[in-house]
């Protein structure tokens, strides 16, 4: 009985502390139309872009086969593009630019907490019939990721990458 209560009250302090939702405010279930240079935290894969420095607009589209289009989008080390994430299917779909192992890591705790809330400049959900962004300075050369965590849809393939020269 003691075991449970010290449990019960560590769930707690976790659920208190942010450490279940360690990505910010958003929610899934909201549209995250636009993330820009708010948060300039370096990554691995670049850092949020300054909407004024923006070089080109890349289109992407995602639907319901579980599949972006394009698959793959090449980048010049360095550039700062706006990608358009237009959701043409019938349920929410996401784009999270990352490392591989980071994407690993996050669908698997999409998939244990699949209502957790987060937000950052390297994601969007997007509603279906609605389109989003990304403003990312890509800083890094290297081929990165991007997939949609939603449980389910990053296991079945929806997933593409980013090839940084």
């Amino acid at each position: 009985m003691k075991y449970i209560g010290i449990m019960f009250i560590l769930t707690g302090w976790l659920l208190s502390s942010g450490a279940v939702q360690a990505h910010g405010s958003s929610h899934h279930g909201a549209v995250s139309p636009k993330h820009t240079s708010g948060n300039r935290e370096l990554k691995a894969f670049g850092q949020a872009g300054d909407p004024s420095k923006v070089s080109r607009d890349i289109q992407v589209f995602m639907d319901d086969k579980m599949r972006f289009v394009p698959g793959t989008i090449n980048i010049n080390k360095g550039e700062t593009v706006r990608l358009r994430i237009e959701n043409r299917g019938a349920v929410m779909h996401e784009l999270v630019i990352g490392t591989q192992d980071e994407l690993v890591a996050h669908a698997q705790m999409m998939r244990k907490t699949p209502g957790m809330k987060h937000d950052a400049p390297y994601m969007v959900h997007v509603n279906p019939g609605h389109t989003g962004e990304i403003i990312w300075q890509f800083t890094q050369s290297g081929s990165f990721q991007f997939a949609c965590l939603i449980p389910g849809h990053f296991e079945a393939g929806m997933v593409g990458t980013v090839v940084v020269k």
